[in-house]
Formats: C-alpha cells, sequence, structure tokens
C-alpha cells in the first residue's frame, strides 16, 4: 500500500507542478494581447504536434500497430469534435479565449492519464525508471500549462483561476500512476490506444481551436512564424529529454 502511495504521489507531482507550474510562470507577465497572443497561441499549437507526433503517435505504434492507433486517434478526434458542439459546451457570448483555454486544459488531461499511466509501470519496473520518467514528463508538462494559461488570461480570466486550472489539469496524471500501479501489468494494445485518443484530442484542439484562434488576433506571418518555431523547440525539447 505505501509502495503504490509513493506511485500516485510521483505522478500527481509530476502532472501538477509541470502544468501547474507553466500557468504559473505566465502569470507574472501582463496578459497577453494582439500580436503576442496570436505567437503564443500559434507557438503552443507547434509545441504540442511536436508533443504528438515526437511522443504520443510514435510510441503508440510501438505498442500497438498501426490500427490501434488510428483508431484511438479517430476517437480522440470524435469525442473532441462532440464536445466542442455548443450543446456539450456554452460560455457567455465574449468567452472564446476562455473556451479555448478549457479545450487545451481537456486535451492536456487526456494526455497526461496515459502518461500517468508510463509513470506507474516505470516505478514498478524500477524506482529510478519511475522517477526519470516522472521528471521528464514534468519538465515537457511545462510549456503545455504556458499554453493553456495564455488564452485564459487573454478572456479575462483571473490568475489565481488560471493556475488553479493548470493545477487541475495535472491530476489525470496521478490517476493514471494509480491504474499503472494497480494493474501492474499494462496491455500495449490498450496503451497504445489510450496515446492514440490523446493524440486525436490534441490534434483536434491545435487545427480546431488553436490555430484559428491565433490569425484572428495575429497576422499570417506571426502565426505562422510561432507554430513552426513552437515545433522546433518542441522537438528539441522532447528528443532531449
Amino acid at each position: 500500500m505505501w509502495e503504490l502511495g509513493r506511485i500516485v504521489y510521483l505522478g500527481l507531482m509530476a502532472g501538477v507542478l509541470g502544468t501547474g507550474l507553466g500557468g504559473l510562470v505566465l502569470t507574472f507577465w501582463q496578459r497577453p494581447k494582439d500580436h503576442f497572443l496570436g505567437f503564443l497561441l500559434a507557438f503552443s499549437g507547434g509545441i504540442m504536434l511536436a508533443v504528438v507526433f515526437q511522443d504520443l503517435i510514435l510510441e503508440a505504434l510501438s505498442l500497438g500497430g498501426l490500427l490501434i492507433t488510428l483508431a484511438g486517434t479517430l476517437c480522440g478526434v470524435f469525442v473532441l469534435f462532440l464536445l466542442s458542439s455548443p450543446a456539450f459546451f456554452q460560455l457567455p457570448p465574449g468567452q472564446d479565449l476562455v473556451k479555448t483555454g478549457v479545450f487545451l486544459g481537456i486535451g492536456i488531461s487526456l494526455h497526461n492519464l496515459p502518461e500517468g499511466l508510463a509513470i506507474g509501470a516505470g516505478y514498478l519496473a524500477s524506482q529510478e525508471l519511475g522517477f526519470s520518467l516522472a521528471l521528464a514528463i514534468c519538465l515537457h508538462n511545462i510549456p503545455e500549462g504556458m499554453a493553456m494559461a495564455a488564452p485564459l488570461l487573454a478572456g479575462g480570466l483571473g490568475r489565481s483561476d488560471a493556475v488553479l486550472l493548470t493545477v487541475l489539469a495535472g491530476i489525470p496524471m496521478g490517476i493514471g500512476a494509480l491504474i499503472g500501479g494497480l494493474l501492474q501489468i499494462l496491455s500495449p494494445a490498450a496503451l497504445a490506444g489510450t496515446l492514440g485518443f490523446a493524440a486525436g484530442a490534441m490534434l483536434f484542439l491545435v487545427f480546431y481551436e488553436l490555430l484559428p484562434e491565433a490569425q484572428k488576433q495575429a497576422s499570417r506571418a506571426v502565426s505562422t512564424c510561432g507554430s513552426i518555431l513552437g515545433i522546433i523547440v518542441g522537438l528539441i525539447f522532447l528528443v532531449s529529454l
């Protein structure tokens, strides 16, 4: 029981500290506006694309093959498409940026769940592997927390509320670590499907919310440069971990 508690604590800290710290860092700046906000949203989208194709998709393919990965990805896209419908998600007029931030939080939460599973499974294999995975995941969650906080702050949400939401987005990693610790032996196919689902959800968010909103706030040149720079930074960050 004590060992399971340590696994859950490790997953929670990796998720909550990562996204929460990213949100906290952004609150020290003034609310991003206009071209800078557009650049930041596009940059965040680029980072998420790097995470999807360098991390989630590759890992899912290695675990479950093409069909399971594609099935999970399509399910992720479909579920987020349903959630984006006004029938499922409504905010007062003028709250589009807050909606973008909340949807990013959903995508990050879905992404954090399978990463929590990886932490739990890694810790059971060896404590050193579990700790190293938790540290790497915590670090690459920081820019995701910043990506989530930017539209929330720009949409008028208070700083403490924005940080709280980024912290909440990290909690599913603790849940994933708990599941990984309880199951002990994870089905590669199930994990591949989960990773594919997270990838699909994040792809939908990038192309449906982040990039269109970035081009509304800034010129095409600014948003394009932001996206490309985000991909480059994301790849460097992921490959170096």
